[in-house]
């Protein structure tokens, strides 16, 4: 078992070391439950991301050259390292972000998932053998790392979206610098000497904390990073999307979301309300994925409430340390001030609120869950990412109705619907514009399978082969034979 794993000091891993940022820069990192200082992360720049980024450029040759089955052991032992430390993980992770110490143990194990998954995928970057039509030539094609990545990650899920990125870059023979969030920097750290302490050859992984401006715009940049993945808001999306195409650099997105659930009436209801407290309370629902939008057909649409406020009730709002805890708080002042607002919104447009009022202080640091009836789609929790536990209940008749509403949006990230009709779950999916659709199920993410959105929800796929895609060149070989 390694020591201080989650301990300070927190340093910038560059090139197999540990370093502080230029003058020992740093900034504090706190505890959204009660505002405590629970460490203090590098505030890095631009030379220390393009010192990490000469590092991962030296670390590539040897690197790409490895066998898919010598970077897959490498992996496997992240992983071990992962479960092994998986309750010192929780911890931190809840600390850093508040999240149910419950749902920060499935964190830990999701991201040893992803690593066996992908460990075991880089070994199938299976090119191909493509029939010539003269008999003097052959014609492959073969698949190769793309080069230096540079991957930046959100806070919601701050373990397991930065380690997904950086396993599938490895997997793929990428070396890479990733930035994690400004909130949840010291889980990215954690992350990072789990790769030194699994023997990982220097620069093949860096790790870089601070100003995300100055980060942001070496790695765009700088022509030696090939490929950015990114996992973030919808905006900041489009602006690396578009300091991208100075240099044509490789991009995948995955951006905002405003999932809609939709509960038809001849849905089990009882798994649609289990189904619906499972995706919207997750982490406060602070997530992409999250239902945004809940739309019940009219004719169950008073008991479909009934039931989902006995759920609700039942939600227990808190530190995220305590076990009991199934909603922690809200991540910073800037996540709950959207919060205040869409919920003044909604009332001033003639929402009916049941609720209790957020909590924690003043400003507040707890949002309790709240059901809104009367919704009208001028609401701005109609229009907005909501990224909290507000849940708008809106009636609809037909199935073409709502299958225009819910598309009625510049997102398209994940949809769900509950049905037991074979012949509806079929044309719905089919007509909704979301590139993960739940059907009958609120918890489709899984790491064999591809995620990512459609619109403004971003480009690119993460998970499956596809994920391994996005990370690998296709190059097309024409080889001329000599006549017999």
């Amino acid at each position: 078992m390694m020591e201080n794993l989650t301990q300070g000091p927190y340093q910038l891993y560059i090139g197999g070391e540990w370093q502080p940022a230029r003058g020992d820069a740093a900034f504090p990192v706190h505890n959204p439950a009660d505002g405590t200082e629970i460490g203090w992360a590098p505030e890095a720049g631009r030379d220390e991301t393009r010192a990490a980024i000469d590092a991962a450029a030296r670390a590539f040759p040897a690197w790409a050259a490895r066998s898919a089955h010598d970077r897959a052991a490498l992996l496997l032992q992240v992983r071990d390292l992962l479960l092994q430390h998986r309750g010192e993980l929780a911890r931190l992770i809840t600390r850093e972000m508040g999240k149910p110490i419950r749902e920060s143990r499935a964190e830990v194990t999701t991201t040893a998932d992803i690593m066996t998954w992908y460990a075991e995928e880089g070994k199938r970057t299976y090119g191909e053998t493509v029939p010539a039509h003269v008999p003097e030539k052959r014609i492959l094609v073969i698949k190769q790392p793309v080069g230096v990545a540079g991957v930046i990650t959100p806070w919601n899920m701050p373990l397991s979206i930065i380690g997904r990125k950086i396993a599938t870059a490895l997997a793929a023979g990428c070396t890479v610098v990733a930035k994690p969030a400004e909130q949840t920097p010291l889980t990215g750290i954690a992350l990072a000497r789990l790769y030194h302490a699994a023997g990982f050859p220097p620069g093949v992984v860096n790790l870089v904390t601070g100003n995300p401006a100055e980060i942001g715009a070496e790695l765009l940049e700088n022509p030696t990073v090939r490929k950015i993945s990114f996992t973030g808001s919808t905006e900041v999306g489009k602006l690396l999307m578009r300091k991208a195409a100075d240099q044509v650099k490789r991009i995948s997105l995955e951006l905002g979301g405003h999932a809609p659930f939709i509960v038809f009436a001849d849905a089990d209801l009882d798994a649609a309300v289990a189904g619906l407290m499972a995706t919207k309370f997750r982490n406060a629902g602070q997530t992409c994925s999250c239902a945004n939008r809940v739309y019940v057909q009219r004719p169950i649409f008073d008991l479909f409430q009934d039931k989902l406020t006995v759920a609700m009730a039942r939600l227990w709002v808190g530190d995220g340390l305590d076990e009991q805890t199934d909603i922690g708080p809200i991540v910073d002042q800037q996540g709950m001030q959207k919060l205040l607002v869409q919920l003044a919104d909604a009332r001033s447009r003639g929402a009916e609120v049941y609720g209790a009022a957020p909590f924690g202080g003043d400003p507040p640091r707890f949002f309790p869950p709240m059901l809104l009836t009367r919704v009208t789609p001028d609401m701005l929790v109609c229009r907005e990412e909501t990224f909290g536990p507000i849940v708008p209940l809106i009636p609809f008749d037909s199935e073409a109705e709502v299958i225009r509403t819910a598309n009625d949006t510049r997102y398209g990230l994940v949809a769900y619907y509950y049905t037991r009709d074979l012949d509806r779950s079929i044309r719905v999916a089919e007509a909704l514009e979301y590139g993960v659709i739940g059907v009958n199920d609120a918890m489709p993410t899984v790491a064999h399978a591809p995620f990512g959105g459609l619109k403004e929800s971003g480009i690119g796929k993460e998970g499956g082969h596809q994920g391994l895609a996005e990370f690998l060149d296709e190059k097309y070989l024409s080889i001329g034979l000599g006549k017999a």
